[in-house]
């Protein structure tokens, strides 16, 4: 997990995007390793001969441009020191000589440090600020001292280092050497480095790279050269390279070893449509169930994200961008966060909708929970759920992972089991992604928190829903096109846009094909055309509308709440369902046409009626703990308030 948290500010930080921490033990050998160094690292970044020629051509527009490249750069000299080996400074009298655990690194000499220097502080000088001159020089003093003062060739680095014996037997090898070496030379805590604050999101990104790249060289580094081993002197000061940690250490034994172990890949057959078309489910009067939907009841993230927080944790890996350039994107100016775990923020829902539809425990037949963030497999969520709201025993008790769709595959599951035990089913869907995301840009700028729970029960009177499908599977780069966790990116969840748009139109083309061919409710026409509003799962404004206008749908006829919560994956169209009602977009019993599509290539869809009857108001503890859309950040004291604490 990588939570975020609440700097002395109040402002959203996360640590996994500023600190460099990879979980070795999924890394199967040095090319995978090199890989993520590189997509990490090199791709973004410019070498140091690439910035002086930009900087003598005057490429650079202003002097944030050149400051992004310089630390760019620098982030890449530092990929091996910063993903795999703390530094300490030793003098070479206490250097252990024969232990295979402590390292040093070979260096080259940097060509043309002067020079390329030179080039750089003239052009800074000549250029504009581009949003505040006195924070631009600070950062260009730290960044262009590490800049200035880097005395290898970065590009000839190896991963992993020579031990001491290995580089006294290496001719010629060199490595830095400190002079006057000062222990207490200024070092930033992490909390130093989370607290930055400054009135630019962009800034304060780059403040956080500055301090790190800094701390990755704490002391004076115009004092420090290279020299070899065979001038080495008792009182010399060298850099030891130690590993992190036992994975890291682990792994460059199996490297050296040679067990390294590197799975094999399965070869997927293709895929084949099946047999016949596989029918929605459609609920009649001659069904043995009549669906009625008692309440719905939903549960978002207390802290609020901004986009502006987003830019303010960007990491080197990303390319820039700006807080319009998400919403720009995305449709998302806003996401929740919660600090609770989630199965906390699925119980507040589940009781809330309990209250509302005016069931006790003893009557609740069944017990789904949909969700692809869940981290609880024994017991399962919904069994801790069922325990939790003081139910005896039930028909079944079980998890649902269809991520997206999680809203139309419970709805589904629990007609079938309705049918079985005649009694109300609770189902509850709820997401917390904001301690799964990591570094992953796409999924940063989408995911968000949030829960719901929905009561269904038998009925004599009106039924709710009216049509329910279900869907999964396709090619195989669609099945693939949201993973989590994903080895080859430290575990993060990673979106792959253009496979995840393709499931996306297959799947909403065949959606409007089958509402098309049913039989509407009002008369003999097409059930098309009775919807009244159409509340697709949140997973980015502007794509869904693209894939729709074609399929001849309106967008002024589909609701979205994505500006301010974000997709919450299997809580998003019930989230959204509410808020139309709070919202007023949705004022009397309405015919809704509720699609769903995402992870593992699943989809579906829910035709019902939504009735603000239906509604649980939103619990008062709950509201206080959330800020108005238009603040931008939670502060420590709200949520401290809000905790209790």
């Amino acid at each position: 997990m990588k939570p975020f948290r609440l700097n002395k500010h109040g402002r959203l930080v996360f640590p996994s995007s500023i600190f460099v921490e990879l979980d070795f033990s999924i890394i199967s050998d040095l090319d995978q390793l090199k890989a993520i160094i590189r997509r990490d690292f090199e791709v973004k970044a410019p070498t140091g001969i690439e910035i002086a020629a930009r900087a003598a051509a005057g490429s650079y527009k202003t002097r944030y441009d050149l400051l992004r490249d310089i630390g760019l750069h620098l982030f890449w000299a530092n990929r091996f020191a910063l993903a795999m080996y703390d530094k300490r400074p030793t003098r070479w009298r206490d250097v252990p000589r024969t232990r295979n655990d402590v390292f040093v690194p070979l260096l080259q000499p940097r060509e043309d440090r002067e020079a390329k220097s030179a080039s750089v502080l003239k052009a800074f000088g000549e250029l504009p600020a581009k949003w505040d001159q006195a924070a631009e020089e600070s950062l260009f003093g730290t960044l262009f001292d590490c800049f200035s003062n880097k005395l290898y060739k970065a590009s000839s680095l190896p991963p992993i280092k020579a031990t001491i014996a290995e580089a006294l037997t290496t001719a010629d090898a060199k490595t830095s050497v400190l002079t006057d070496y000062n222990p207490d030379h200024r070092h930033y805590s992490i909390d130093e480095i989370l607290d930055v604050a400054e009135g630019q999101p962009e800034l304060e990104a780059l403040r956080r790279w500055a301090m790190v790249l800094h701390n990755q060289h704490p002391w004076e580094r115009s004092q420090a050269r290279l020299k070899s081993f065979a001038e080495m002197e008792d009182d010399d000061v060298v850099v030891l390279f130690h590993p992190k940690n036992r994975g890291v250490l682990d792994f460059i034994n199996r490297v050296k070893s040679g067990t390294t172990h590197k799975s094999l890949t399965p070869t997927p057959t293709p895929a084949v449509a099946p047999v016949r078309p596989l029918q929605p489910v459609v609920i009649d009067d001659a069904s043995p169930i009549q669906p009625k939907i008692e309440a719905l009841a939903i549960r978002k993230g207390e802290i609020i994200c901004t986009n502006d927080d987003v830019v303010r944790n960007s990491p080197p890996t990303w390319s820039p961008m700006s807080a319009q350039d998400i919403t720009d994107k995305t449709g998302i100016e806003r996401r929740r966060y919660t600090a609770e775990p989630l199965e906390n923020i699925a119980l507040e829902a589940a009781r809330a909708a309990m209250k509302h539809a005016g069931r006790g425990p003893e009557e609740i037949g069944a017990v789904l929970f949909c969700s692809c963030t869940s981290n609880r497999l024994i017991p399962s969520t919904a069994t801790w759920l069922s325990g939790q709201l003081g139910i005896m025993q039930t028909h079944c008790s079980a998890d649902i992972v269809a991520a997206c769709a999680g809203f139309p595959y419970g709805i589904a599951e629990a007609i079938r089991l309705m049918r079985e035990v005649e009694r109300p089913v609770l189902l509850v869907l709820a997401e917390k992604f904001s301690d799964k995301i990591g570094n992953a840009r796409p999924s940063r700028m989408i995911f968000g928190d949030g829960a719901a729970a929905v009561v269904l029960a038998p009925t004599e009177g009106k039924r709710d829903i009216e049509v329910v499908q279900t869907y999964a599977s396709g090619p195989f780069s669609q099945v693939n096109s949201i993973i989590w966790p994903n080895y080859d990116f430290d575990n993060d969840i990673t979106v792959y846009g253009p496979e995840v748009k393709a499931l996306v139109k297959r799947y909403l083309s065949q959606m409007i094909n089958e509402l098309t061919e049913l039989k509407g409710l009002k008369g003999d026409g097409k059930l098309i055309n009775d919807i009244d509003t159409i509340v697709p799962h949140q997973a980015n404004k502007n794509m869904i509308i693209e894939i729709a206008e074609p399929q001849g749908i309106d967008a002024k006829d589909i609701y979205f709440n994505i500006a301010e919560v974000g997709n919450a994956s299997a809580a998003s169209i019930p989230i959204a369902m509410a808020d139309s009602i709070f919202e007023g977009a949705i004022s009397k019993r309405s015919l809704i046409f509720a699609p769903g599509f995402g992870a593992g290539a699943v989809g579906g869809y829910v035709v019902m009626w939504l009735d603000p009857a239906m509604i649980a108001p939103e619990d008062q503890t709950a509201l206080a703990m959330r800020l108005p859309p238009t603040t931008a950040h939670s502060s420590l004291e709200d949520v401290q308030d809000a905790f209790g604490g």
